[in-house]
């Protein structure tokens, strides 16, 4: 054990430790795990073995022994071929030999079988025997991943996921992308997704159950480039996945004094900020800020700015809404005929929009002040709410920019898809910088510096256009 217990660097000395364990699905590393974060890149960097040719989410805990505090570290997965690293955490539950190993090897040689059998009746027998075999070695797995928690209460990754819904496969999604299935994957209910127990969190908080270590605090963050779309950045934290890793970590978590939801509080606070732009008889114009939800989320306790207006006047709706970290103006109905107009000029692009954002670092000379960004996006559905570009099955997805100098740049989308203004920014494609305080393609901030500077529309009850702006930075 104690070969993987490393010293916190020599700066942690004078940094206290947090009153509650952090909470692992928000954005905001603690000093003690940034610092651990810089030691374990350097190490990757300066050790072959763990030089990182791809990248992988890796993570840090930093705990407390006899009276001392020391960090743990660990990689989500397989990482350069082994699961096995030296002064990393082992997994949870080793896949790559025994039971599995041969059972998966039994599986290949069926699909050889298949691939080579010519008759049908023979092949549709060796499918569903292969089909049988997957589905038991899928049973098996879960269950060895017997999962510990702060009040030393066991359970397997099949007990903890039996009220969860979990994502449909990757394979489903893509055979019914390009038309090899019919319907629409659903999501799984009652079965872990595959990789489920191998994330970074959860090894961590395992080992440290195993041998009476005291969490303190955790935090994951990626290391080497990025792979494909996904644009993970180097050095940047991450919270932990939704769709693997909240139900498992919310039963791991059990015992410890967690801090709570940071966006809860934040929320209510945000409120205050709230104001009315211009109201008549008919609709509002809301002024939202950075951080507050436009609508309710499936994160129970999270104030949003719809339920607000909703408790002044229950007949209020919005039209339209924001990222909940973009900032700007916002339309509602009070009453469903205002509702339906104002929505139909959306839905026919009619709707002019000016949003004004800072870029992290300035355009290169090279490239151009104007411009069109036309690229495909697509939800990731298994790593919500992360978008991606994909240019085989991504929606059109179009954006107008004027770049005003020292990294100011005003954008018009001319289509509204999710996260379309922070990815054609992002994108090495797109503009290749990210805008400031993007927490998800870029670098974390203060706030994100997106604004919804202006929107200009006919007006459900004249018929006049009218223009209403609201500067924010």
């Amino acid at each position: 054990m104690l070969s993987l217990l490393h010293p916190l660097p020599l700066e942690a000395e004078g940094i206290p430790s947090p009153p509650q364990f952090t909470y692992p699905f928000c954005y905001r590393p603690h000093p003690l795990c940034q610092l651990a974060a810089k030691e374990v890149i350097e190490y990757c960097h300066h050790t072959p073995e763990m030089y990182p040719h791809e990248g992988k989410m890796f993570g840090v805990l930093v705990v407390a022994h006899k009276g001392k505090r020391y960090y743990l570290r660990a990689f989500s997965g397989i990482y350069n071929g082994s699961y096995h690293h030296e002064g990393f955490v082992p997994p949870v539950c080793d896949l790559q030999q025994g039971y599995f190993r041969e059972e998966e090897q039994r599986i290949v040689d069926l699909t050889h079988q298949i691939n080579d059998c010519s008759n049908e009746a023979e092949k549709a027998e060796l499918k569903t025997l292969r089909k049988e075999k997957s589905q038991a070695l899928q049973q098996w797995t879960f269950r060895q991943f017997r999962m510990l928690n702060a009040n030393e209460e066991v359970a397997d990754l099949l007990d903890i996921f039996k009220d969860a819904k979990s994502p449909f496969s990757e394979e489903d999604y893509i055979n019914y992308k390009e038309g090899r299935q019919a319907e629409k994957p659903k999501p799984n209910y009652g079965i872990p997704p595959a990789g489920s127990g191998e994330c970074c969190a959860p090894k961590l908080l395992q080992y440290a159950y195993l041998h009476g270590l005291k969490p303190i605090c955790m935090e994951e963050f990626w290391v080497g480039p990025s792979q494909g779309n996904d644009m993970r950045i180097e050095g940047h934290f991450y919270p932990a996945c939704q769709h693997k890793c909240f139900p498992i970590l919310t039963f791991m978590l059990q015992g410890l004094k967690v801090e709570d939801n940071p966006l809860f509080a934040r929320g209510q606070a945000l409120l205050k900020q709230v104001h009315i732009v211009h109201e008549d008889d008919s609709m509002l114009v809301v002024y939202k800020p950075s951080g507050l939800l436009s609508v309710p989320s499936r994160n129970h306790g999270e104030v949003s700015l719809a339920e607000h207006l909703c408790s002044i006047n229950p007949e209020i709706r919005l039209v339209h809404r924001l990222d909940q970290d973009t900032s700007g103006l916002l339309l509602a109905g009070k009453d469903i005929e205002t509702c339906r107009r104002l929505q139909q000029q959306f839905v026919r692009h009619e709707v002019r929009k000016k949003y004004v954002a800072i870029l992290e670092t300035p355009l290169r000379p090279e490239q151009s002040c104007e411009g069109i960004i036309s690229l495909p996006l697509s939800r990731n559905p298994f790593d919500s709410p992360r978008q991606v570009v994909n240019q085989r099955y991504g929606k059109p997805a179009i954006t107008h920019y004027i770049y005003k100098g020292d990294r100011r740049i005003e954008l018009y989308p001319q289509t509204g898809r999710t996260h379309q203004l922070r990815i054609h920014c992002a994108h090495p494609e797109g503009l290749g910088h990210p805008i400031k305080g993007d927490i998800l393609y870029g670098t974390a901030a203060d706030r994100l510096y997106l604004h919804a500077e202006s929107i200009a529309f006919q007006h459900p009850a004249t018929g006049e256009w009218v223009t209403f702006k609201k500067k924010e930075f």
